[in-house]
């Protein structure tokens, strides 16, 4: 069953979050995504039940095996809509959030075609 857009925002915002700490927990997502704590902890329930998720008896949270595939393919494509943006002339906030929209919804294949044609003209390493 594919998953719902905000259930990858919270995977890639814990994959971002975990590029710069080790140790992240549920209130530096509510502070990054500018949530709630009790939407964050129905949301971190959910990942958890379907196993993307893990937390520790500190309450750190990891992504699983799975949890990272997803997280890192969400990532590459907001990083990627993102540079191709702002290479056509869009302002950087401009593009990141409309990449941030369009990440969820465009197909592999297109993205495939994007991100191949980025790497043959150069705006993009492989």
């Amino acid at each position: 069953m594919a998953m719902l857009e905000s259930g990858e925002m919270y995977l890639e915002t814990i994959y971002v979050l975990s590029r710069k700490s080790p140790e992240v927990r549920a209130i530096d997502v509510s502070e990054y995504m500018g949530f709630s704590k009790p939407s964050v902890s129905r949301a971190l329930g959910l990942l958890k039940k379907d196993g993307l998720v893990v937390t520790d008896e500190h309450g750190h949270i990891s992504l699983t095996e799975e949890g990272k595939e997803k997280a890192k393919k969400i990532y590459e494509r907001h990083t990627v809509l993102t540079n191709l943006f702002i290479r056509l002339g869009v302002e950087e906030e401009t593009a990141a959030n409309d990449a941030c929209r369009i990440e969820h919804y465009i197909s592999d294949e297109t993205f495939a075609a994007i991100k191949a044609h980025m790497v043959k003209y150069g705006s993009q390493k492989e």
